[in-house]
């Protein structure tokens, strides 16, 4: 006897879906769990997989291509395209935008906003959804991560623009992760400055399990955080900005008199600027 799936998951089977970044961490997770529901699944990634079509989203031609070629698969309809595809560069914020500034942008706000454009019509038709996966840091200015968390913001920023000028027949979420250990934190480690321990650490499933409870929801909700807590985090950096600039000014001056980062050439320059000023609390 079959047990009958959680109602927040009845949609799912027989739906056409669209994965981005389908060959990573929470790409490839996500097919496989849309597919034990019952949904037909094509992804999309710059690595070619069996059921994966190979796409750099960075590139207009190849994106019409690539959602075309996917659309076909699922017989010309789709209900349903996630966003997972991004990069996360470590770079200067006081610097001149280089190539990784441009490749956050290229990839984590313009490679979502082209795939969604190319695959629009055929939502249109099935009054789809899109799934917009942004990053609590998208409110949560931390070191090294400003080229990450401004194409974030603006992917957030992205999708209530799409919500409210095709909200009517399209179902828009975003979803905000925490800190997960993934490959995409790899450019961050091997630049000395990685975040690993200093803020509260996800599970992968919890991010690929909120998307998907998303995916599967009767009413596409709005905003999602991936865990209790980031979900306190979300409201804590969207409504009380400022507390969170002073909670996180503090946290960085005590990690940096602990000397964090000490040995990453990127992090000289605000190590000078906070040498002195943060006063380590005088023990009891």
């Amino acid at each position: 006897m079959t047990t009958p799936l959680p109602r927040h998951l009845r949609r799912l089977p027989g739906q056409n879906a669209i994965v981005t970044g389908a060959s990573g961490a929470f790409g490839s997770a996500t097919v496989a769990v849309l597919r034990h529901l019952g949904a037909n699944v094509v992804g999309i990634d710059r690595k070619a997989a069996p059921g994966v079509v190979e796409c750099d989203i960075t590139d207009d031609a190849q994106v019409r291509e690539a959602v075309a070629e996917a659309v076909d698969r699922l017989g010309g309809t789709l209900d349903l395209l996630i966003h997972y595809a991004g990069v996360g560069p470590a770079v200067d914020i006081g610097g001149e935008p280089d190539v990784h500034v441009h490749q956050a942008l290229e990839v984590n706000l313009l490679g979502s906003w082209r795939v969604t454009a190319a695959a629009m019509p055929a939502l249109l038709r099935n009054r789809g959804r899109v799934v917009l996966t942004a990053s609590l840091l998208a409110h949560l200015q931390l070191p090294f991560a400003g080229a990450y968390t401004v194409s974030k913001r603006a992917l957030a920023a992205y999708a209530d623009c799409l919500r409210a000028e095709y909200g009517s027949h399209v179902g828009v979420t975003t979803v905000y992760p925490g800190y997960v250990d993934t490959p995409i934190h790899d450019s961050s480690r091997a630049t000395g400055v990685a975040l690993d321990g200093l803020v509260p650490a996800e599970r992968e499933r919890d991010t690929v399990m909120s998307v998907v409870r998303a995916a599967g929801a009767r009413r596409a909700p709005r905003d999602v955080a991936s865990t209790a807590l980031g979900t306190a985090a979300l409201h804590l950096t969207r409504h009380f900005p400022g507390t969170t600039e002073q909670i996180v000014s503090l946290q960085v001056g005590l990690l940096l008199a602990d000397g964090a980062f000490g040995d990453a050439e990127i992090a000289q320059g605000l190590h000078e600027r906070h040498r002195g000023t943060v006063q380590r609390p005088a023990a009891s």
